[in-house]
């Protein structure tokens, strides 16, 4: 297993971007049950991301947040309401918008440098862009192990690599849905600054999907609090605090108690 690595080598200067406008605009939605009908999953949502902004969806499980994002994506059509993507209706996914998972799914017989390289391959960009891969990698601090394969890297260095398969494409928009959730707590940790850092030097837009409320707080400018199925917005709590944050912040504190308010759990704290 090769050890974690860090972000303070130098990286290479990224393709800067402006960082994507979205709109969302009064947008619900449900699944389609063959027997049961029709089970709502978000109710008139509206919010704005602005360009270069790092917002975060905080909300109880199953409360719709990865389906919002999914319709950010362009992955399903909205069942009503609207999103744009920088004033154009979002109807498709793009290179413009990726997203990152929870699951890295790096293809295990591919090394690090081709799973980064996989999308530039897959739309014939390659050949012309093959520097990309080396600064996508350099960037999330893998230059060094660009020719070793997923099994060889702890896990939090395979998220980063699903990081940099993610940035080569230049995004405007980089959308993690719950993208540490699987990561032990001291390699969630260190991964959290380091999220805000590349956000930091990549200049692009970012909406995170998570369940941790010190997460949220920690990364993010803006923090949209959501309420149980079918979710709305309940709150948004703007996070006014200089970069690089410090967890024992009393700033911070009370954003949490007010957050955990928010979502009826500020009783116990």
């Amino acid at each position: 297993m090769v050890s974690h690595a860090t972000l303070n080598r130098p990286a290479a200067a990224p393709h800067r971007t402006a960082g994507a406008h979205i709109a969302v605009r009064g947008v619900s939605h449900a699944f389609e049950r063959p027997q049961q009908g029709p089970l709502p999953v978000l109710q008139d949502v509206s919010i704005d991301i602005r360009p270069g902004e790092f917002v975060a969806l905080l909300g109880p499980s199953g409360c719709g947040k990865s389906t919002l994002l999914r319709l950010v994506a362009g992955l399903e059509p909205a069942g009503a309401g609207a999103i744009s993507h920088d004033g154009a209706p979002v109807r498709r996914p793009e290179p413009s918008r990726v997203v990152v998972f929870q699951d890295p799914t790096l293809y295990p017989w591919r090394t690090v440098w081709d799973n980064v390289a996989l999308g530039l391959q897959a739309r014939g960009e390659l050949k012309a862009k093959r520097r990309r891969v080396d600064e996508a990698l350099a960037l999330v601090g893998l230059a060094e192990f660009a020719h070793v394969h997923p099994h060889q890297l702890s896990g939090g260095m395979a998220q980063r690599a699903a990081l940099a398969r993610a940035l080569v494409n230049d995004p405007a928009l980089l959308i993690l849905d719950e993208p540490l959730g699987k990561l032990d707590s001291l390699t969630r940790l260190a991964m959290q600054a380091e999220l805000v850092a590349l956000w930091q030097r990549a200049g692009l837009s970012v909406l995170m999907v998570t369940h941790d409320v010190e997460e949220a707080l920690f990364m993010a400018q803006r923090v949209l609090v959501m309420g149980p199925r079918p979710a709305r917005v309940l709150a948004e709590l703007d996070v006014d605090l200089p970069y690089p944050r410090h967890r024992g912040d009393s700033a911070l504190a009370r954003l949490r108690h007010e957050a955990l308010r928010h979502l009826g759990l500020d009783q116990s704290w």
